[in-house]
């Protein structure tokens, strides 16, 4: 007689063996309706699975985020089915849920292209509509091998055999047609809904092996329903528009190129933003009692030996071998163990702590090539890195510090919220379970004095100690990661490090992680694709464009430009030929914020006409007044305040 407690805290009690279905059905007929799976002890599963002894459960419905897993989980299920309708043949491999959606890897001939895709999508809606039940089978290993075999499906039966001999095989059908999978699953397709896309197709090797068969890529979106898809699609419209990468090349802001993989080509006017970026991010450490250094692009593995990370980062590291010398250089992934070889210059007092160090630190790490994006995803980048070394007892006071510093830092910049994620250990990590009780204990005493809420990561902390994640969301709904706190007694230990306490004994400090920002080139990305190209004038390359209307008033117009130079402007003057509007038009598409128009009239009264961006009027005052308005709104916010 099972005993069922409800999330409510209530038991039911059964005769025998009862699946979730039954149970359902016993609450109500309202969650009978709207069950799609439940959780059973903690792990999700059908709900025809039996329940044999005394458990605790919850029911997954539509309105729950779990339910968008299972609801691409069988859009998956159910693209395979289409695909193969369609097109016999094709071989089916793995297709899981994924971010926003789905994907499947099919092995045919030629390869899936998008004018394919409407078709595959009405056949789904054809098998969705039909609302075959899912049902789950557990073979016998050999016979699951043997049976793909004979159909020609050769991945599958090789999934098989890879298997761990401890693994139970499951087989589910929806209708006629099968698949290997370990499930969940929903009541049956029509579960799924009409909320779905196929959006493009793609290539991808097996198993992700560039030695493998290449396969084609089906991905897809689906959502609980028609509203969540349409604010899915806008915010892809929307991300599009945004796209860095254009708006890069219209604002003439960096380029990427072969010859160099993963670094960017910074021209001017993108320097001139990362140097408003860089220069804002070192006032406000030195305002919060940071100093800043440089360490050696090129360490000895030795060192990487000692800190650890030879071990954890050696596939990502870009190595250098000193033939004379018999010695492996690598450039470094990462600043932390050269601030420890700072830290150990010199006998350290527990009077100096905490001692904040910070680096605008040049870092390469090995990215695929399929891997990379942009500016975002790079093999070359600079972070706002710092560590702290401090006593156990500062990690609180650091950890309130930091936070106030990074939220006011983020409003700056335009985000307003943000937020955190508390990764703990990973299975793969230094130092003992002791230190890392010490290290999360911390971490979390820390978080409460800080007045932080934070969502658990489990197992994502860094080899070294546990983490704080700090996630953007930006003006479109997308979550970026970008600062991080983590509280380490591991690297110290490692590579020696000690201060003298206050009572001449030896001690070792704790070492604070930290940055706001991350990759600096990945927040610019960031932020471009924030404003559209549309950069709150502080930040913006080209802050105006002084353009003339006739040539009379070219003299004039230079003098505005130098009243704006003067003003610590960055201006730049159009006197061509082309007519106003064309002027207008062009400078518009590279974003400039403000455009100042001068004529005639203008250049008599000794006035300019300012046209913002997106606007479609213009506001005429005194030249003095025009430059000291915008004097005033260029002004970093931090100087500001």
């Amino acid at each position: 007689m099972p005993a069922i407690t409800l999330p409510d805290g209530s038991i039911r009690s059964f005769d025998g063996a009862v699946t979730g279905t039954t149970i359902a059905a016993a609450i109500g007929p309202g969650l009978a309706r709207a069950a799609l799976a439940i959780e059973v002890n903690g792990q999700l599963q059908d709900l025809s699975r039996e329940i044999a002894e005394d458990a605790k459960v919850k029911f997954v419905t539509r309105k729950d985020e779990e339910a968008l897993t299972l609801i691409r989980h069988d859009a998956a299920h159910v693209l395979a089915e289409a695909v193969q309708a369609l097109y016999p043949g094709t071989q089916v491999t793995i297709g899981p849920a994924i971010e926003n959606g789905f994907y499947y890897d099919f092995y045919r001939n030629e390869p899936f292209t998008p004018a394919e895709l409407p078709a595959i999508e009405a056949k789904m809606k054809e098998i969705i509509a039909a609302n075959a039940p899912f049902t789950r089978e557990e073979w016998d290993r050999d016979d699951a091998i043997a049976f793909f075999e004979r159909r020609g499906e050769r991945f599958k039966a090789e999934l098989i055999r890879d298997l761990p001999p401890s693994e139970t095989i499951t087989i589910y059908r929806q209708g006629e047609w099968l698949d290997l999978c370990r499930g969940p699953h929903m009541r049956g397709t029509g579960d799924i809904g009409s909320a779905f896309k196929l959006q493009k197709t793609a290539g991808a090797y097996w198993r992700g092996d560039h030695r493998n068969p290449m396969l084609s890529r089906i991905y897809g979106t689906a959502w609980r329903d028609q509203k969540e898809l349409d604010a899915y699609l806008h915010q892809l419209e929307e991300a599009e528009r945004r796209d860095h990468r254009r708006i890069g090349k219209e604002m003439d802001l960096f380029h990427i190129q072969e010859e160099a993989v993963g670094s960017i080509f910074w021209h001017p006017n993108g320097w001139k933003l990362y140097r408003t970026v860089e220069a804002y991010i070192r006032r406000r450490l030195e305002q919060s009692g940071y100093e800043e250094v440089r360490t050696p692009q090129l360490v000895d593995r030795r060192l990487w030996e000692a800190s650890g990370h030879w071990d954890k980062y050696r596939k990502n590291m870009f190595i250098a071998e000193v033939v004379e010398e018999e010695t492996t250089l690598a450039l470094k992934p990462m600043n932390c163990p050269g601030h420890v070889q700072i830290f150990n210059q010199g006998l350290r007092s527990y009077r100096q702590l905490p001692l904040r160090l910070a680096e605008f630190g040049a870092c390469h790490r090995y990215e695929p090539s399929g891997a990379l994006h942009g500016i975002m995803r790079v093999r070359a980048f600079t972070q706002d890195d710092a560590h702290i070394f401090c006593t156990e007892d500062q990690v609180a006071d650091e950890t309130v510090r930091f936070v106030a510093l990074l939220e006011s830092v983020y409003k700056d910049f335009g985000f307003e919220s943000f937020a955190v994620k508390f990764s703990d250990r990973p299975e793969e990590r230094a130092g003992s379970d002791e230190v890392w009780d010490r290290a999360e204990g911390a971490l979390k005493a820390a978080c409460e004095i800080a007045g932080v809420s934070y969502t658990l990561n489990p197992g994502e902390g860094a080899f070294y100690g546990p983490k704080l994640e700090f996630v953007l969301r930006d003006a479109i709904g997308r979550d970026w990661q970008c600062g991080t706190l983590q509280v380490d007694f591991v690297l110290p230990e490692r590579l020696g490090a000690e201060y003298v306490t206050s009572d001449s004994s030896r001690a070792r400090p704790v070492m604070l992680h930290r940055a706001i920002i991350g990759s600096f080139e990945r927040f610019l990305g960031i932020l471009i694709e924030q404003y559209a190209g549309r950069f709150p004038l502080w930040l913006a390359p080209v802050q105006a464009v002084v353009a003339t209307i006739v040539s009379d008033a070219d003299e004039y117009a230079a003098e505005v430009a130098e009243a704006l130079h003067a003003a610590g402007l960055t201006a730049e003057l159009d006197v061509s030929n082309q007519k106003i509007q064309a002027k207008i038009r062009e400078h518009s598409l590279h974003h400039v914020p403000n455009i100042l128009v001068v004529g005639r009239k203008e250049a008599e009264e000794r006035t300019v006409a300012i046209r913002r961006l997106g606007g479609a009027t213009q506001e005429v005052l005194p030249l003095a007044e025009a430059v000291a308005l915008l004097k005033q709104e260029a002004t970093p916010p931090d100087l500001r305040h």
